[in-house]
């Protein structure tokens, strides 16, 4: 079986690259699937995880990102302009390849590749939410915008063979599709990376920008005070655009003897094992892969209840807290709890590693080999 999966690029330490990862790494090491990624703004920059050798890399060079600091009028003009060869360019490449599925994961081409006409199946993949837009509650102009770009979702997964999202809650917003499936993220067990509830660290892991929402981790953690969090510390591993703003606001706040910002690793296992506890303070999410893993190490999660992920993978007050979206002072609440109650964050930490259970890569591979194999029937 042939299969292609679009994505913007494979050189970002993040979640959605490492699932890409793991799902073809099970495929290959199956037997019986030809394998291609193909990206569009990857500039010869290098992959951030190591992928088979046996998956074919192709970059179409269409480098949406080179207008994201240019003005509107600019962006704009690009972006439909970059849009019109990213079609010709996939168009080509999908009628040479003959693939039987097409996946994609990336938002750009999902408006118009239900209508290459180069003989496969289409498959959306979405990895965010049905709410992500609307997560970021912005008002006028920008915001009609969102909401009409919202209805305009719903009209495009539609024209998918299969429109895949990630959780219960998230099927839930979009309806009752005729061609939606809910296929979650796998958990992957890792036998030898266990935390170790001694070291008083609490890890965050993810993107440096408005998504992520590492400021309001921050203003929580300076909510608790330091008689509550004795030695205890809080390690964030990440890199974007709010690098600097973060750092800042560690300073003005009086942290940095707690708090470090530290950039993206690839032995971010060994992270988790030195921490005690997850902390997520997301707008939303898709499927939240730093949760599933830090768990399957045996961390508990405190989090918001944003969209989408928390309700379906957390057991509440089993394996994790999870907190009004929004409200700091109890995120810090909950965060000083689990410091101060070693009774409970043992518990937690042992109950945490049963996701795997839940979400293990054979039960989320079988459902996406008979997702290939059904519309191919």
């Amino acid at each position: 079986m042939r299969l292609v999966y679009c994505i913007h690029s494979t050189y970002n330490p993040g979640g959605m690259e490492r699932v890409l990862l793991n799902k073809v790494r099970y495929l290959v090491g199956k037997g019986g699937y030809e394998i291609s990624i193909v990206t569009t703004d990857q500039k010869g920059r290098p992959f951030f995880f190591p992928f088979p050798s046996e998956v074919k890399m192709t970059d179409l060079g269409i480098n949406y990102t080179d207008d994201k600091f240019k003005d509107p009028f600019t962006k704009i003009a690009g972006y439909f302009r970059r849009k019109r060869l990213h079609k010709k360019r996939l168009t080509a490449y999908l009628k040479e390849v003959r693939a039987d599925i097409v996946i994609s994961l990336y938002p750009c081409e999902s408006s118009f590749i239900p209508s290459i006409k180069d003989g496969s199946k289409k498959i959306l993949e979405f990895h965010q939410c049905k709410l992500v837009r609307l997560c970021y509650d912005r008002k006028g102009i920008i915001g009609l915008t969102d909401k009409i770009r919202t209805r305009m979702d719903e009209r495009m997964v539609r024209r998918f063979d299969r429109f895949v999202v990630l959780t219960e809650e998230d099927k839930g917003y979009w309806g009752d599709l005729p061609n939606i499936l809910v296929i979650p993220n796998a958990a992957l067990a890792i036998p030898e990376k266990k935390t170790d509830l001694s070291a008083k660290r609490v890890i965050a892991v993810g993107r440096l920008d408005h998504q992520k929402a590492f400021d309001r981790l921050i203003k929580a953690w300076s909510l608790i005070s330091p008689t509550s969090r004795p030695g205890w510390r809080l390690d964030i591993f990440g890199q974007g655009e709010w690098e600097e703003m973060l750092k800042n606001m560690v300073t003005d706040l009086g942290l940095s003897d707690s708090v470090r910002i530290n950039g993206p690793t690839q032995r971010i296992f060994d992270e988790y094992s030195a921490s005690a506890f997850l902390a997520m303070t997301s707008h939303y999410e898709g499927f939240p892969m730093v949760m599933i893993e830090a768990m399957a190490c045996g961390l508990p999660v405190v989090t918001f209840d944003y969209p989408c992920g928390p309700k379906d993978i957390i057991t509440e007050e089993v394996d994790g807290l999870i907190v009004k979206d929004g409200d700091i002072q109890a995120f810090a609440d909950a965060m000083a709890s689990l410091m101060n109650d070693k009774t409970l964050l043992e518990s937690m930490s042992a109950e945490a590693p049963k996701v795997v259970d839940r979400y293990s890569e054979e039960k989320v591979m079988e459902k996406w080999e008979n997702c290939f194999r059904s519309i191919l029937s």
